[in-house]
């Protein structure tokens, strides 16, 4: 860990919470907020959080799996998103949220005209906002955790 954390401390409480109480909390209930009222589906969902997961390296966001009323995705999914491109695992949604959440994280700029056209096809605009509002909390905490080493020990408060 690159923060110290007192003994007897959960690290992301300690560090979202208590070092920064002003931020943490207002981040932590964005973060939550994206699990609690996406309207995206769960492969989807899980696809992009996935990908953003692999891009940032973050061990706890890889390990993890939303579970929306006893349900997740299968044993596997995880592997199908590295293989995003060309899994037979994937429906046309469930890709472009990976092909989405990799170009968001790693090529913001090159997100063209014949990328949004296959987009608007399949998201309405307010799945695309939405999305992109979730690609961004997971990019941001996802990377803020494995920058600061915490990754590796966090869980999330209630779990």
């Amino acid at each position: 860990m690159r923060i110290d954390i007192p003994a007897g401390k959960e690290p992301i409480s300690y560090v979202w919470g208590e070092m920064v109480p002003g931020i943490g909390a207002a981040a932590a209930d964005f973060s939550l907020a994206v699990y609690a009222h996406t309207t995206l589906g769960l492969r989807e969902f899980e696809a992009a959080r996935l990908r953003v997961a692999q891009v940032n390296g973050c061990l706890f966001c890889l390990d993890w799996r939303t579970d929306r009323d006893g349900e997740k995705v299968e044993d596997g999914f995880l592997d199908a998103v590295t293989e995003w491109r060309t899994t037979d695992a994937f429906d046309a949604r469930t890709r472009l949220a990976a092909e989405y959440a990799e170009r968001y994280a790693l090529d913001h700029h090159g997100l063209d005209e014949e990328f949004w056209s296959r987009m608007t096809a399949r998201y309405s605009q307010a799945e695309i906002v939405e999305l992109s509002m979730c690609i961004g909390s997971w990019l941001a905490f996802g990377r803020l955790n494995h920058v600061l080493g915490i990754d590796s020990v966090c869980v999330l408060p209630g779990h």
